[in-house]
Formats: C-alpha cells, sequence, structure tokens
C-alpha cells in the first residue's frame, strides 16, 4: 500500500513539472525564440556592413584585414573618378576642335549631338551637303567619298533596280531612297569639312581615342569595386559563420594575382 502511494505521487509529480516549470518562468518559450532570431540578426551584421563599406565588416571583429580593403576601395573610387575626368576633360576637346576647325564655316549656332556624329567624324573627312540643290528641288549628295554621298549610295543598292540608273522620282523606289536617306544623311546644322586640315584631323582621332580608353579604364574601376564589396561581404558572412560554428576566430583571405585569385581559410585552435 505504501509503495503503491510512493508511485501515484511520483505519477503526480512528473506530470505538474512542466506547468510548474512554465508557471515560475511563463515568457520562456518567447525568451528562447528571441535568442534564436537575434542570433541570426547578428549573422547578417558584419556581412551587410562589408558589403555597404568594405573592411567595416572585419574591423568590427577585430580582423586587420578590414584595412585592406578600405584601402582597396579608396584607391579604386580614386582611380574610377580620376579616370571618369580624364575622360570627360578628352570629350570637351575633341567636341572643341571639331567645332572650331571642321564645323563653324558650315553654321553660326553650335549644336552638339550624339557620339556616334563624332566618331563618323573620324571616318570620313566630310559630311558633304544634304541638298545639293538650293530650289524647291530635293537632291541627294552624290559623291561616295563624303558621308552622305556613301549614305545615298547605300539607298540607291537598296532601293533601286540598278544602283547605277535612277528611276523616275515620283516612283515608289525613288521616294523610299529619299526617306531612307533624309532618316540617316547629315543637315545643314551638322555639316563637316577637314580639308586642308589633316593635322587637326589626326589630332580629333588621337582625342577620340584618348576619351576611350579612360571610359574604358573608369567602367574597369567601377567593376572592381563592386568586386570588392562582394568579396569582403562574403569574407565576413563565411567567417562568422564557420567562427560560430567551430566556435574559434575564422579568417577567410582573397590573394588577388596577375593570373587569379587564391582563398586561404583560417582557423584559431
Amino acid at each position: 500500500m505504501g509503495r503503491s502511494l510512493r508511485l501515484a505521487a511520483l505519477g503526480l509529480a512528473l506530470v505538474t513539472a512542466p506547468a510548474v516549470g512554465q508557471e515560475q518562468n511563463p515568457s520562456w518559450p518567447s525568451r528562447a525564440w528571441g535568442a534564436v532570431t537575434d542570433s541570426s540578426r547578428a549573422v547578417w551584421v558584419r556581412p551587410l556592413s562589408s558589403l555597404l563599406i568594405p573592411g567595416s565588416g572585419q574591423l568590427m571583429a577585430g580582423a586587420d584585414r578590414g584595412v585592406v580593403y578600405l584601402g582597396l576601395e579608396v584607391f579604386l573610387l580614386a582611380g574610377a573618378f580620376s579616370s571618369r575626368d580624364r575622360a570627360k576633360g578628352a570629350e570637351v576637346r575633341y567636341r572643341d576642335l571639331a567645332w572650331d576647325v571642321a564645323r563653324r564655316s558650315f553654321t553660326a549656332a553650335r549644336r552638339d549631338t550624339v557620339f556616334e556624329y563624332y566618331e563618323t567624324m573620324q571616318t570620313f573627312l566630310e559630311s558633304g551637303a544634304f541638298d545639293l540643290d538650293p530650289g524647291p528641288a530635293f537632291v541627294p549628295e552624290q559623291d561616295p567619298e563624303t558621308y552622305n554621298g556613301s549614305v545615298w549610295a547605300l539607298a540607291r543598292e537598296t532601293f533601286f533596280a540598278d544602283p547605277d540608273s535612277a528611276p523616275d522620282p515620283s516612283s515608289e523606289a525613288y521616294q523610299r531612297a529619299l526617306g531612307f536617306y533624309r532618316e540617316r544623311a547629315v543637315g545643314p546644322d551638322f555639316r563637316w569639312s577637314w580639308r586642308n586640315a589633316g593635322l587637326e584631323h589626326d589630332l580629333y582621332r588621337q582625342t577620340i581615342d584618348e576619351s576611350d580608353d579612360a571610359y574604358r579604364t573608369s567602367s574597369l574601376y567601377v567593376g572592381f569595386l563592386i568586386a570588392n564589396h562582394l568579396v569582403a561581404a562574403l569574407d565576413a558572412f563565411v567567417s562568422e559563420r564557420l567562427a560560430r560554428a567551430a566556435r574559434r576566430p575564422v579568417s577567410l583571405r582573397t590573394t588577388l594575382t596577375p593570373t587569379g585569385s587564391r582563398v586561404t581559410l583560417a582557423v584559431a585552435f
């Protein structure tokens, strides 16, 4: 009888133990969940910090390599801005040169346009006239050595049955060729000529090449900037996750070389 009472008392204690514990600490489930949430959030603090400012997440963890990411960021930013300034300066110079030497004699009002126009000025010595007839009739440029003349030659090859024999001007083929020419030929306000200005034309080409090279270099710097942000964030994320898993300091080192890159993982013991 006494043994039965003891077993009953033990069973009652086991059944009521969770309830008693919950009364003593009624908030334990929310506390446990909050601890997990806080821990998962903490994993992203340093990676996001390094994604915004490369190296900041590493410095938050006490890793000196964060200085390398920061230094690289400053170097790349300076290079990108410097290259951009050089490109803009060269762009201003070649546009001014085009106006002063090749365009000013054809129009009094300066108007700039898209880069493709200035690029075409490298290839053709002259744009040619837009309309050869001073009267009401419209006659395209005939010299194929000029830009407008080359456009009219292409229009004839595209729409005429015989490029060397023009159909009646009122025919559909002739009108379609005229429409093609009008859409692509250079108008009076943008006519140019480098004739008797060979040295200036060479300088013009060199300046455009200088501007193009500087823009490409600037784009290259921007690409490295993006890579620096991503690598720094990955470094911080992997180091944080591995350090939590191993419960030891972990570092992820990325070495850039002319032939590629190398990633080294180090775990402290």
